[in-house]
């Protein structure tokens, strides 16, 4: 294992809690809203102000990444991860706006089901980023993105079939572009949870 002697920016840590803390509260509400759904839901709103405060976070991000010397691991990790983070936040509240903007009136169970393995893959990926704090012990860590990476799996397996039952059962051409846009933004989302995954396995080989 190398040996490094790298003073730790506690803030940068403190950031990336602030931000997939606040993405939690955004997969939890998203998960809940579809569960009992109506066309001027207000949680919508809600989404988009969670949203708007994960951006500032990622801002706050950024700038003290434009004004630190020595961050706690490699600048161009610490840019991706807050991206990808954001990402995740961002298609969320996209996939909410989209319900509304459809007056979409019933929500398909694939959909539910979508939100249920993106909820649990936020979960994970807030434990792995709270987890960087002690990058001396990365095993944990690696089970969360293992974890996040099967999710992703199922998550593919679910967009199969919604895409199979939407063509199928659906005689509405528009409602047909109206779903299959929201089932890939759901995905996209799920696939996020995976990036994120995977930029911080990457800062735990630079670490190790």
């Amino acid at each position: 294992m190398a040996f490094t002697l790298i003073p730790r920016d506690e803030k940068f840590l403190d950031l990336f809690d602030e931000a997939v803390a606040n993405l939690t509260k955004a997969g939890a509400l998203f998960h809940e809203m579809l569960s009992s759904w109506t066309v001027n839901d207000p949680r919508v709103s809600k989404i988009r102000e969670l949203e708007h405060e994960g951006d500032i976070t990622t801002h706050e991000i950024f700038d003290r990444l434009n004004r630190t010397f020595i961050t706690p691991f490699d600048r161009e990790d610490i840019h991706e991860l807050g991206k990808e983070i954001d990402d995740v936040a961002d298609l969320i509240q996209s996939a909410s706006e989209r319900l509304r903007l459809y007056r979409i009136d019933k929500i398909e169970k694939d959909l539910i089901e979508q939100a249920e393995i993106l909820n649990h893959a936020i979960l994970m990926m807030a434990k792995a980023v709270t987890g960087l704090r002690n990058l001396k012990e990365p095993r944990r860590i690696i089970e969360y993105c293992i974890e996040i990476n099967r999710l992703e799996n199922g998550g593919d397996r679910v967009m199969e079939r919604a895409l199979s039952d939407l063509f199928s059962n659906h005689k509405d051409p528009m409602m047909v572009i109206k779903w299959k846009e929201i089932y890939e933004i759901a995905e996209t989302a799920i696939d996020k949870c995976e990036d994120v995954a995977n930029v911080i396995e990457t800062i735990i080989v630079k670490q190790g």
